[in-house]
């Protein structure tokens, strides 16, 4: 297993089903900031880490994309020792896919929510 960024996020995402999918993260005090609640930062994380689970689940085998935008609302401060992200494809294209997640809170408060777009990455063609 690579040690990538998503690896040490720690993000478990349950099985894919019509609805997309939903995700926990068990938080660890890395994760606070100063004020004693979760990073922004991080949550944009969750959210972006939470489409994607959900995109590649439409697709029939491994695809390779990447984030070209992601717009965020927090809604509330985050607390406690573990959130939940749910995550709806909206689009499957075949450029672009979006994705909306919905950050929730220990007590499935709505914490955060935010619209996510993946560009597909084509693979190169062949050198001749």
């Amino acid at each position: 297993m690579m040690d990538t960024f998503e690896h040490r996020l720690g993000l478990r995402a349950g099985r894919p089903n019509k609805n997309g999918v939903t995700c926990t993260l068990r938080l660890e005090p890395w994760m606070f900031n100063g004020a004693g609640v979760v990073h922004g930062g991080l949550l944009a994380s969750v959210a972006d880490e939470a489409a994607w689970h959900a995109i590649k689940a439409g697709f029939p085998e491994r695809t390779a994309m990447t984030t070209s935008e992601l717009k965020i609302d927090y809604l509330r401060p985050v607390k406690g020792s573990k959130l939940i992200a749910r995550a709806v494809v909206l689009k499957l294209g075949r450029m672009l896919c979006v994705a909306r997640v919905e950050i929730l809170d220990e007590a499935r408060k709505l914490a955060a929510h935010s619209t996510v777009t993946y560009a597909l990455l084509r693979k190169p063609a062949p050198l001749q």
